[in-house]
């Protein structure tokens, strides 16, 4: 890819956050509600995914979302797929924003075991990754999630998440690897000290040239991914908002120094179809700048 470095370069050093624009499934009925669409105002599932698109491009051409303050996005793989104004998504985020695209590519979780939801299969994974590459992609995100302290489900998360972002590393596009923690787990503090020492181990046996991003829970002790962040390994470490309000996740974010904001629910809190563009915009706008504050 032409421009793999100089987006590469931003990943790592830019300032700012990445805007997760991946609901898919069973959370795009939930994220409509929240913009005040609610299941009787459309009619099956191409409807509803023709509403989330359109929320969508509207964030993504309202005028704050640029890469001053938003670094990267990511897509879900409709969206990828889909054009505006009769461009792909991710060349407009690119070419026109400056925004570095990726792409989820999880298929959603299995049932809960030794405390943990591990990804589904996921067999048409290295042809979506292909069709990525093809798009201008420039990397994916993955997510499973640890409900408890249990140290085989947190092994096998990571281990999962390892095997899958290395699929995703020999078809050329890097991978955010992300094994999130319930923010209302009873043992929240100790599955990320277990999870911590768990990443660390499989970071040292990746090569030169095999590097990462991590997408994390924002966790409860301040700075306790900063030695992840400093591995050679990774390009950087980022984090989800998990369900706090925007307020509440940019304030346990400003607390760490090493992670930046990868936002879904929190950039797009108080935002909806029926607000006129100037309110739209200017929510957006309000929200961006929390979000951004809170990762510089």
């Amino acid at each position: 890819m032409a421009d793999f470095e100089k987006m590469k370069a931003q990943m790592a050093e830019g300032k700012g956050f990445i805007a997760a624009l991946d609901q898919s499934g069973g959370s795009t009925p939930k994220a409509l509600k929240l913009y005040g669409v609610t299941e009787d105002m459309y009619d099956g599932e191409t409807a509803m995914f023709d509403e989330i698109h359109a929320m969508r491009t509207r964030i993504i051409t309202a005028p704050d979302f640029t890469s001053d303050k938003v670094i990267g996005a990511i897509l879900f793989e409709r969206t990828m797929r889909g054009t505006i104004e009769g461009k792909p998504v991710s060349q407009v985020l690119w070419e026109d924003n400056g925004i570095v695209p990726f792409l989820k590519i999880d298929k959603g979780l299995e049932d809960e075991a030794d405390g943990v939801q591990l990804m589904k299969p996921n067999p048409g994974l290295e042809a979506l990754l292909k069709d990525a590459e093809g798009f201008g992609v420039f990397g994916t995100k993955e997510r499973s999630v640890i409900h408890e302290a249990n140290s085989d489900g947190i092994a096998a998360v990571v281990a999962q998440q390892f095997e899958v972002g290395r699929t995703v590393l020999s078809c050329g596009l890097v991978p955010i690897l992300e094994p999130e923690v319930n923010i209302k787990s009873s043992t929240k503090a100790e599955a990320e000290a277990m999870l911590k020492d768990e990443i660390a181990k499989h970071l040292d046996t990746l090569e030169d040239g095999q590097d990462i991003m991590l997408k994390l829970s924002i966790p409860t002790e301040a700075g306790l991914y900063d030695n992840l962040a400093d591995h050679p390994r990774v390009i950087r470490v980022v984090a989800l908002s998990g369900g706090y309000s925007t307020d509440e996740a940019c304030e346990k974010l400003a607390k760490q120094p090493k992670m930046i904001a990868s936002f879904s629910r929190a950039l797009s809190e108080g935002l909806s179809k029926q607000q006129s563009d100037e309110e739209f915009n200017a929510a957006l706008g309000s929200n961006i700048d929390k979000i951004y504050q809170a990762s510089i």
